[in-house]
């Protein structure tokens, strides 16, 4: 079931508790990347635009920046330093139609990911409405992703709906399909391999993946599956493909019609190892083929290259895209389509 999406409610005058993700700092609190906060900000404009009171939500990595400060400061808007308490209930009373405010980082609050049902309850408090913009994050069970839809009436934001519908389009794909896995976690990559088994015609294993995949004996001899031809070493791990890998997959991408591509093909943040990446990427590009892309790393280095207009469609999401590519839901959406309306 697809949950309502926000631009359909009145929201004039309303506490609109926006949940986004804005994990995009390093440890030095530098962003990263700002792909995430301008693929979100339709949704703040829509609101903003609708006479909302905004209350923006997010969270932080361990162990990289500790506070949304910066973030705050990129978007120009209010910033609180703590996520709940009276100076928060203080500052969102005083607030008027059209006005936006970040909160700090929710994982200060030990309860956010324990899915504490008493921290989301308070949270729910600060608002009216529960807007989840944050589809990269739909396979946390969190208590501001699982937990706050039972507290207040919610729904999906623009972003959230793009993702669903775009990719629900790999179920039903255009032949030849094209699927191609790399990046690091191997288990992350298992329930996709199992699913799309059956419905991709020719799947390409790269990446470190590949240094894992000899464990997975019932896949080794299936026809579907192409590994690298030739590849680069360091220490005996494979940290890129070939030539001849980069050669074969070119002429595959110009014979799809439909590519799924999930994570880079090497080990891109060390010199010299992201050749592979970034000639698929330009590949893929060039190709006439429906192409959708996901994976932070994949999605980075295509930004980089200036190629994102060049996809039919560029997730935000990694894990969360992959669950939902393998399980067909997650615990986000579940969480939307249980909320109390």
């Amino acid at each position: 079931m697809k949950p309502p999406i926000i631009k359909n409610i009145n929201t004039k005058g309303k506490r609109v508790i926006l949940r986004v993700d804005f994990n995009i700092l390093n440890e030095k609190g530098k962003i990263e990347d700002d792909y995430r906060i301008k693929r979100t900000l339709p949704t703040i404009k829509l609101l903003k635009k609708k006479g909302a009171k905004i209350i923006i939500i997010s969270h932080l990595t361990e162990g990289k920046a500790k506070t949304l400060r910066p973030v705050a400061e990129y978007l120009k808007i209010d910033f609180i330093p703590s996520v709940l308490g009276k100076n928060v209930e203080q500052k969102i009373s005083k607030m008027r139609p059209g006005d936006v405010l970040m909160l700090e980082n929710l994982r200060t609050d030990k309860r956010e990911k324990n899915n504490d049902k008493n921290f989301a309850k308070q949270l729910s408090q600060l608002g009216d409405v529960f807007v989840n913009e944050a589809f990269s994050v739909l396979h946390r069970k969190h208590a501001s992703v699982a937990r706050l839809p039972k507290y207040l009436p919610s729904y999906m934001g623009l972003l959230f709906e793009k993702e669903l519908k775009n990719l629900q389009h790999v179920f039903k794909p255009k032949r030849p399909f094209f699927l191609i896995l790399g990046g690091i976690k191997f288990k992350t990559k298992l329930g996709i391999l199992q699913r799309f088994i059956k419905i991709a015609d020719k799947i390409f294993i790269g990446g470190a993946l590949t240094n894992n995949f000899f464990r997975l004996k019932k896949y080794l001899n299936n026809p579907k599956i192409i590994l690298p031809l030739d590849v680069k070493r360091k220490n005996g791990v494979i940290l890129d493909c070939g030539p001849k890998t980069i050669k074969m997959l070119s002429k595959i991408i110009r014979e799809s019609k439909f590519i799924l591509w999930n994570g880079p093909l090497g080990d891109i943040e060390k010199k010299g190892f992201e050749k592979g990446t970034v000639a698929i990427a330009r590949a893929i590009a060039q190709s006439k083929a429906k192409s959708i892309i996901g994976g932070g790393d994949t999605v980075a280095v295509i930004d980089k290259l200036g190629l994102i207009k060049k996809f039919s469609f560029v997730s935000t999401a990694g894990g969360a895209m992959l669950e939902f590519l393998a399980k067909g839901t997650l615990p986000g959406i579940e969480a939307l389509n249980k909320s109390r309306r």
